[in-house]
């Protein structure tokens, strides 16, 4: 063990109560500092400055659990109360059909990308095969894509959003070809 991972063990009961006041499960806070502690041994060569070893135990550290939040969130359930409502079949359909002369004005390669991966639900790793791409090429027009998109949508019409940022509603300002 070298010295910096001996001087990061020494900090391990501190990050244990650190993590548990945070995720309030014990077996749990020991198993993201394990985690933690392995990072260390693996990113001992990233830490250039040995006195700045506590800020940089507590950064790796926050990073964990914030993983371990976004890891937990797909199988909780969502309370009630917080919900979205399920919009109503027509107002869905007349959002995708406002969208749809958008998506045609998009430069091609924006547009064949954006379909594949946001429209067809196809993986942006499958998008980037499909189209001979990089994945961060794929992920590149995707992006893109949807930026010009937005900026389209916003210079024609209304939007309401809900609390959350969700969108509730439209109405189109002026004649743009999503009417």
């Amino acid at each position: 063990m070298t010295e910096l991972t001996s001087a990061a063990a020494d900090y391990r009961a501190a990050l244990v109560r650190f993590v548990e006041g945070r995720v309030r499960d014990r077996a749990a806070a020991e198993d993201i500092v394990h985690d933690v502690l392995l990072r260390v041994v693996e990113k001992q060569t990233q830490l250039r400055d040995e006195t700045k070893l506590a800020p940089w135990l507590y950064q790796m550290t926050r990073n964990a659990i914030a993983d371990h939040h976004r890891g937990a969130r797909p199988s909780e359930e969502l309370p009630e109360e917080l919900a979205a409502p399920e919009p109503e079949p027509q107002a869905l359909r007349e959002l995708a059909e406002c969208l749809t002369p958008f998506i045609e004005r998009l430069p091609e390669h924006y547009r064949e990308a954006f379909e594949l991966s946001e429209v067809q639900g196809v993986t942006q790793q499958e998008t980037a095969r499909r189209l001979g791409i990089s994945l961060s090429g794929a992920k590149s027009r995707v992006q893109r894509a949807r930026a010009k998109l937005q900026d389209m949508v916003l210079e024609c019409c209304t939007i309401e959003r809900d609390h959350r940022g969700s969108i509730v509603d439209h109405e189109c300002r002026r004649v743009c070809g999503c009417t």
